[in-house]
């Protein structure tokens, strides 16, 4: 059976853990008794994702967001009590990887999107606290900004929203998962044709508008799933341990 420790320090060295600053305490959040029996992945750790991964007998959880955010469990009270007295009562190991599965160039949430869409020549993009953490690259030719609408809802996630602004044919693109609405301005300064991120907030829509940027949002979940799914596939060829994709089926 494979410990505990053997996947955790694989994961670190392999996303650079340590490499990111970051609001989430990346790594391991929450230990068990050592031992695994099957991993489920997913995008948040939340309760319902936690009774979903105990069905499946897991022994240990990897998840984008975890449950350790700077100081947030300072009081283990609430939410906090609840998610952590789950998780200890089933023997279940918990492991975020926030900034490092957005950036990570072969799994990571962004570079798998590009794929999905199919992007050319992408590179590394994006300020976030002083790290890269998205990409930018070209569609094979430019289409109609509708037609890659509609190419983001078949490969990538639902189009929640938009924001078109910029050119009604599009080819640039630059891809920065989940709320990445604050490297838009960045984006428009690059002469990138659309910004594709989940979810975005008010001033979103004036950069958009002021720079003549198009954007497109697929949801914050939507866009995050890839990532953990990706390291799923990983570890089941690397350790022939079971690693189950756990969709909880966030609508944002």
């Amino acid at each position: 059976m494979v410990k505990l420790k053997e996947i955790t320090g694989f994961l670190d060295n392999e996303l650079k853990i340590a490499d990111f600053r970051d609001d989430s305490n990346n790594g391991l959040q929450v230990s068990n008794s050592g031992q695994l029996r099957n991993i489920c992945v997913g995008v948040d750790a939340s309760l319902e994702f936690f009774e979903m991964a105990a069905e499946k007998k897991a022994g240990l959880l990897i998840c984008h967001h975890g449950i350790s955010w700077n100081d947030s469990l300072k009081r283990i009270t609430g939410m906090n009590y609840n998610r952590l007295k789950f998780l200890m009562d089933h023997d279940m190991a918990l492991y975020a990887a926030h900034l490092p599965l957005d950036a990570h160039p072969r799994l990571g949430n962004n570079i798998q999107i590009c794929r999905k869409l199919g992007l050319k020549s992408v590179k590394p993009f994006g300020d976030y606290h002083g790290m890269t953490i998205g990409f930018k690259g070209s569609l094979p030719k430019r289409v109609r900004l509708e037609r890659f609408k509609d190419l983001v809802s078949s490969s990538v996630g639902k189009v929640t929203g938009y924001m078109d602004f910029g050119k009604p044919d599009v080819r640039s693109v630059v891809v920065v998962s989940g709320g990445g609405a604050s490297v838009m301005t960045d984006a428009a300064e690059s002469g990138a044709d659309v910004f594709l991120t989940g979810e975005a907030g008010l001033s979103a829509y004036h950069v958009s508008r002021e720079y003549g940027i198009n954007a497109v949002l697929a949801g914050h979940y939507a866009t995050e799933v890839f990532g953990v799914k990706a390291v799923a596939s990983l570890l089941e060829k690397r350790f022939r341990v079971k690693a189950i994709f756990v969709d909880t089926k966030v609508p944002f």
